[in-house]
This record gives C-alpha cells, sequence and structure tokens, in this order.
C-alpha cells in the first residue's frame, strides 16, 4: 500500500521546524475536501504517515503547512505581518503502492519542496 509523508526543515536555522501545523486536502470534484490535521515533532515530521493503508487513494491533494507561528517564536520575522503565512503545495499522487515524501524547506521569506524517498 502507499503512503504519504513529510517534514518541514527551517534552512534559517539549518535544524528541523518543530511544531508547524499541517493540513491535508483532497480534491474530490470542484472542492478541497478536508482528510488530516498534524504538527511536527521536534524532528520537524508528522510522527505517523499522513497517509497509509486503506486510507491512502491516488488523486490530487494539498498539504498546507502553518508557518507563519514557528517563525515568530523562533526568529526576528515581524509576526505582525509575515510574508510567508502558510504555504500550500499542490500535487498529485498517481502510484497506487508508491511512497510519496513531500518535505518543505522553509525560510521566512522563500520555500522549497521536492518529492523525496
Amino acid at each position: 500500500m502507499g503512503r504519504l509523508s513529510t517534514h518541514v526543515l527551517d534552512t534559517t536555522q539549518g535544524r528541523p521546524a518543530e511544531g508547524v501545523r499541517i493540513e491535508l486536502h483532497r480534491l474530490e470534484g470542484a472542492a478541497w475536501v478536508a482528510i488530516t490535521e498534524a504538527t511536527t515533532n521536534a524532528d520537524g515530521r508528522t510522527d505517523a504517515p499522513l497517509l497509509s493503508g486503506a486510507a491512502f487513494a491516488t488523486g490530487t491533494y494539498m498539504l498546507t503547512f502553518h508557518v507563519a507561528a514557528h517563525f515568530a517564536s523562533t526568529t526576528k520575522a515581524d509576526a505582525r505581518a509575515p510574508f510567508l503565512d502558510a504555504v500550500p503545495l499542490r500535487f498529485t499522487m498517481a502510484e497506487p503502492d508508491g511512497h510519496y515524501h513531500v518535505p518543505l524547506l522553509v525560510t521566512p521569506w522563500s520555500y522549497a519542496t521536492y518529492r523525496g524517498s
């Protein structure tokens, strides 16, 4: 069975981003349906895969990483007007047995992602 996992790296500080709230939605027709929510641990990862086993399905998804609170508590970024508040990543999972790992590398002003392993 396939699975979806993620992690968040704070590249400003060169370490995992702890305490980042993550939402997962799936596109069903024209509507985004909430699937699950998690918060990153001290290693910048969720404690369990976001999707696995019978819950895993191919389709179009969106991960939303709420990064503003993390940077407000760990950097000198202006909490009143953060440049990045929430980072949405839309992607498609087409392999029913695939491992999709979607990390976020983020600073208060930029981000990058890729399909990891």
